[in-house]
């Protein structure tokens, strides 16, 4: 008989089972929500049972995943369906909708680990996607399946870059969309972006989460294939990042790897991927998973120190890390069962913490819209309170491009970003990490006496 292959032994027929009531079935409705409770669904694959489990060799799986990196098939080409045995299964693989997402650098981070003092510091930057986000990686998959499914129409509620993926992902597949975002509260540089793929875009005088409310009613009542991240074909698709990031650290988990927090599926797509991995004997340990929220927009905070994460503390929510904003989290059960699982923590950080991290990353060569920035203010948080050791090795996920918001960019270096707000008496600490623009005139020497200025502003930088 011949050896059969991980992936003819892993088979990945899955069913969907409510994250609160535990009921199994192999069809999801269009809210993507349980029939009896009303929950969330998740993705599971009964085939990967403890039993079935330990009959899988890890090592043909690592291997199987790394030969594909050598291949010009175009599903092999997508940094995420090269790891298809443990994704939804396609009718056919030739109807992946794909845009060679994933295959995203992870960066070692020298300075703003002298600034944060951890000795290992890594930056897993899903910002080199195709469109500039995370998002990407999720959108290949529950693209795919909307189309398998027969829909024309795909739809989502926006802050922004899952509009723009959303909408990539639909031209390249053929199908129409629509993007339903707030009115005033969305980067143009992210929205432009779903104005050029093609989407019919709603601005609603609402905000994040009701837009996405009115995206619900509206599925149940049109053939619209909702998109957005309690789709839980998203989910698996974002997955993909966890299984890239220990790939590329030799399959040996790092301590810490640290998410952003807004409506939370990215952060539980990045648990289950690591629960997962732990089960098929990909990595002996879990690293400890923590979410970092901003201030303004601190629902899953307040839900685990006000509601002990039993029940959903919502908020109206502010920040200008727009990509974050969102004050009633869809995922809010499955990023504490995360926390819950992998031992991490939840923490929230200012305005000003979020710009000078902002500030400080750029200033590594990298680059990331504010968002992401939540990431390194919330390291030195929980380093300060001894949840990260010194010792520790630590991820943190960037999840969108400098340019999806240059606007907050140029408004911190020309010191216009917290003029006339709260925060404009704390940005002073701000001043040393900006670098306006300067005004010369068009001569040699005033040239190179700015040069000589900044030398000595900096002289070591």
């Amino acid at each position: 008989m011949p050896h059969s292959t991980a992936s003819e032994r892993i088979h990945s027929q899955f069913l969907f089972c409510c994250i609160g009531c535990d009921d199994v079935g192999d069809h999801a409705s269009a809210d993507f929500r349980c029939s009896r409770c009303h929950d969330l669904l998740e993705i599971t694959y009964p085939q990967w049972s403890k039993s079935a489990a330990s009959s899988v060799r890890a090592d043909e799986l690592k291997s199987t995943w790394k030969q594909r990196r050598l291949s010009s098939s175009a599903i092999d080409l997508s940094g995420v369906w090269r790891f298809r045995e443990i994704l939804p299964t396609l009718e056919d693989e030739c109807q992946a909708i794909t845009l060679r997402e994933g295959n995203t650098p992870l960066y070692e981070m020298p300075r703003c680990a002298r600034i944060s003092g951890v000795p290992r510091l890594f930056a897993k930057h899903q910002g080199m996607n195709p469109t500039g986000s995370f998002k990407d990686t999720g959108m290949t998959v529950a693209a795919s399946f909307a189309r398998q499914a027969g829909f024309q129409w795909v739809a989502c509620a926006s802050t922004g870059n899952t509009s723009a993926s959303m909408a990539a992902y639909a031209a390249r597949g053929g199908l129409r969309s629509l993007v339903l975002v707030p009115e005033g509260k969305i980067s143009w540089s992210k929205l432009s972006q779903a104005l050029d793929y093609g989407a019919v875009t709603c601005q609603l005088r609402t905000d994040f989460d009701g837009c996405l409310r009115l995206l619900q009613e509206l599925v149940l009542r049109a053939p619209v294939y909702q998109l957005n991240s309690i789709n839980p074909f998203r989910l698996e698709g974002q997955k993909t990042l966890a299984l890239e990031l220990l790939e590329q650290l030799d399959w040996q988990p790092p301590d810490h790897i640290i998410v952003p927090g807004g409506n939370l599926g990215n952060s539980s797509a990045i648990g289950k991927a690591l629960l997962e991995m732990r089960e098929l004997g990909l990595i002996s340990r879990l690293p400890r998973l923590s979410i970092i929220q901003a201030e303004g927009a601190n629902a899953l905070v307040r839900t685990l120190r006000e509601g002990e994460g039993k029940r959903l503390v919502s908020v109206e929510a502010e920040t200008r890390a727009t990509a974050i904003r969102i004050g009633n989290p869809a995922s809010w059960k499955k990023a504490v069962h995360v926390l819950e699982a992998t031992g991490g923590a939840c923490e929230q950080v200012s305005e000003i913490e979020i710009a000078q991290a902002k500030a400080e990353i750029g200033a590594e060569g990298i680059g990331c819209e504010p968002a992401s920035a939540v990431t390194l203010a919330g390291l030195k948080k929980l380093l300060k309170q001894g949840f990260v050791k010194s010792e520790e090795s630590v991820v943190l996920v960037l999840t969108g491009s400098l340019l999806k918001d240059p606007d907050f960019t140029m408004e911190f270096h020309r010191g216009d970003l917290f003029r006339g707000t709260a925060h404009e008496c704390e940005s002073a600490v701000l001043k040393v990490l900006r670098r306006p623009p300067i005004v010369l005139e068009a001569t040699l020497d005033a040239v190179i006496r700015t040069l000589e200025q900044a030398e000595k502003a900096e002289p070591h930088r």
